[in-house]
């Protein structure tokens, strides 16, 4: 029985030479640009980790629509990617581009309100039950500054995050378990600030008595974290769980906040509202603009009321809390749109079945094979793992991960049509994605599979 580690290397390898040689010649004018952006682009893309794309580079985009997109070189992909979630609501969604072309001509930011924030604020409202909203560009502002909220209201000045967390571009969160339980940064963290021990305290996943023990002495001001992991893998939460990190936190006088940019695919309030958690803070964002730079935060009111206490008036705008563009109206307009006309509740009560199909369609691949891999599923959102069972912990997700086969699975897949999140076996479904895509994907899995296993 083969799993990720006892594959055989050398056709693992064979094939994934082959996929290469494929890619290349298929895809000459990405490999033109590609070229031709290494002479004013680091590595050749605009972001560092665009260099984990499977191919010898990354196909260059000419237009994406829905749930495809179509490089220079002419390829139609589907597209279970999906900006990692940036794109949940699909590609240029109509009302969302509607919404901003009419805003550009009325005026893209001025440093004042519109009606669309009092309407998105209401409809935050609506899905997630906090009363107060406040916006930012992204979720990694929208972490940190919820971050600075908590240690202005406790007076303490340290975090809680889970072990093999992932919240933006926080320095704080960039830190993991040691083997020998000491918080250290965590691989990969470029030039890290200060030693994040102290600033943070690092738990695992799914255990309620670390956790404890970690607020313990009241020196932590806010447990940041997501309902589920997703950016190591799909990672659920036991029965119980949050029930214990709801008791933990309140009894420490500790503020929960949960980052809903992920599990927002969970349902129309995330999981907050699906599985009925109740945070003092919560964040959202990447997925709610459609496209458009877009975040916000939640406040409880007790929250609310000691950040209003808290906050001189002298002072606003000077307290490391928002920025120029935070709440612009271009991003409001797209918001409105996308989270009144897009990601509807009737979006949801498409988008989850295919994520149910695209997990069976994969689970049917591997109970034929014989493979003792797994696949999760989160709301909209699925993945298969290299493991017999789901994973209980960031740590035991991380242990049974396989970039080589990761790297050959995704290739093999873009080199027919089908273009998955780079960082590991991830898909997500989105209110344009049909039966048919989903079918493309299993058919494509079933296909190099076997060609593994031959």
């Amino acid at each position: 029985m083969a799993t990720g580690t006892s594959l055989d290397r050398a056709r693992v390898g064979s094939l994934m030479e082959r996929e290469q040689r494929a890619f290349v010649n298929a895809h000459p004018i990405s490999g033109a640009l590609f070229d031709r952006a290494r002479g004013s682009l680091l590595a050749g893309v605009p972001m560092p980790w665009m260099v984990k794309w499977p191919g010898a580079f990354p196909p260059f985009v000419d237009v994406a629509d829905g749930a495809h997109f179509s490089c220079v070189d002419g390829h139609d992909y589907v597209d279970f990617c999906l900006g990692d979630t940036g794109a949940m609501a699909g590609h240029g969604p109509a009302p969302t581009v509607a919404a901003v072309e009419r805003q550009l001509r009325r005026g893209i930011t001025h440093m004042l309100p519109t009606e669309d924030a009092a309407w998105v604020g209401e409809e935050l409202q609506r899905r997630f039950g906090l009363p107060s909203w406040q916006f930012a560009i992204t979720a990694t502002d929208a972490n940190r500054f919820s971050i600075r909220l908590a240690r202005m209201i406790s007076g303490r000045p340290l975090i809680a995050v889970h072990d093999f967390n992932y919240h933006g571009t926080v320095d704080e969160t960039f830190a993991w378990l040691a083997d020998d339980g000491r918080v250290e940064p965590r691989r990969g963290s470029i030039g890290p600030p200060i030693d994040p021990a102290l600033t943070t305290r690092v738990v695992p996943f799914n255990d309620a008595a670390a956790l404890e023990a970690a607020l313990t002495d009241g020196h932590v001001a806010a447990v940041l974290i997501e309902p589920a992991l997703t950016n190591v893998g799909i990672v659920l939460p036991e029965p119980g769980y949050h029930a214990a990190v709801r008791e933990i936190t309140r009894r420490t006088g500790t503020l929960l906040i949960i980052d809903e940019t992920h599990t927002i695919c969970a349902g129309p309030g995330g999981a907050t509202a699906a599985w009925r958690l109740e945070p003092d803070v919560l964040v959202i964002g990447k997925t709610i603009g459609g496209g458009i730079p877009s975040a916000a935060y939640g406040l409880s009111q007790a929250v609310a009321d000691a950040v209003t206490a808290g906050m001189s008036l002298e002072d606003a705008d000077v307290g490391g809390i928002g920025g120029t563009l935070a709440g612009y109206a271009l991003s409001l307009a797209a918001t409105r749109a996308t989270l009144g006309e897009v990601l509807t509740d009737a979006a949801f009560d498409r988008m989850l079945p295919l994520a149910e199909r695209w997990a069976e369609g994969v689970r049917q691949v591997i109970d034929d094979r014989h493979l003792p891999w797994h696949v999760t599923r989160l709301g909209a959102r699925a993945e298969y793992h290299f493991m017999a069972h789901p994973p209980r912990t960031g740590r035991e997700q991380w242990d049974h991960a396989d970039f080589e086969l990761e790297r050959l699975l995704h290739l093999y897949a873009l080199n027919r049509g089908v273009l998955m999140t780079p960082f590991h076996n991830m898909a997500l479904m989105s209110p344009a994605t049909s039966e048919a895509d989903v079918d493309r994907h299993s058919q494509v899995f079933a296909q190099a599979v076997n060609e593994l296993l031959a």
